[in-house]
């Protein structure tokens, strides 16, 4: 199992970017273990009692330092939107188990949708490093809630739709003209549940493998809690523990 620690991470830096979602910047005086595209940490929050999973959306370990690309949309995240430089939050991480990107494949496809593409950049950070080569198909409602997209188009080609037009393609992101002519043989996922069953859907019926990250309730991170269970082929898992990402092939959604 890989290693992870509980350690307290100094805020460098809370921005707002765009509609209600955050980027927070933190670091570390420990040394970081390796760390996984997919794979998560459970964050304290000022005045919330349970740590809450975010996805890492970015890393640096010579440096210490992590980044959560995160959208403000409750208690917890609300307290995380409050605060400052030189704040202080309990964390432990990594958990989970991330994106495999081992095995053969020549051209991949990251699409995310919303704050679903959190953990797809440092993906595609991971695989440019890999050497591979892939492509981003990022959807969202509005051009509004298009996140980081200088920094997604500064590791590689980036496709968009938009369901009102605003940029890109008008339309979902399985319905994008990227996915005509089935040039991928590997598909990473994260966003909405619907999304991410349609794109599972569209990779089923090209024969694709396909992987997607759920985001489920976990109040714990390490399987002890049992609230964040997914019934598979292989019956009851923790997403926390077996997951967040899962191959499409090992979910029930196509049965």
């Amino acid at each position: 199992m890989a290693k992870k620690i509980q350690t307290r991470l100094r805020v460098e830096k809370c921005e707002h970017i765009a509609g209600n979602a955050i980027l927070l910047g933190v670091s570390s005086d420990v040394s970081l273990p390796e760390i996984k595209a997919g794979q998560f940490a459970q964050l304290s929050a000022p005045g919330v009692f349970l740590k809450h999973p975010f996805s890492i959306h970015d890393v640096d370990l010579s440096q210490g330092r992590l980044d959560f690309l995160i959208q403000v949309v409750g208690p917890a995240t609300r307290a995380l939107e409050s605060l400052v430089e030189g704040d202080e939050i309990d964390a432990l991480l990594p958990l989970g188990n991330g994106f495999r990107t081992d095995g053969s494949f020549c051209n991949a496809l990251l699409v995310g949708g919303g704050v679903g593409t959190a953990p797809l950049f440092l993906l595609g950070r991971q695989l440019k490093e890999q050497g591979r080569n892939f492509s981003f198909l990022l959807g969202a409602r509005s051009d509004r809630q298009l996140l980081r997209m200088e920094q997604f188009e500064g590791l590689g080609t980036v496709h968009v739709a938009t369901q009102d037009g605003s940029m890109g393609e008008k339309g979902l992101v399985t319905e994008h003209s990227i996915l005509e002519g089935g040039r991928f043989d590997r598909i990473f996922c994260c966003g909405p549940t619907p999304m991410m069953k349609a794109v599972a859907a569209y990779a089923a019926s090209h024969d694709i493998p396909c992987q997607v990250s759920l985001e489920h309730s976990m109040a714990c991170g390490i399987g002890a809690c049992l609230c964040c269970v997914e019934d598979t082929v292989d019956g009851n898992v923790c997403v926390c523990r077996e997951g967040p990402v899962f191959d499409t092939r090992k979910l029930k959604w196509q049965i």
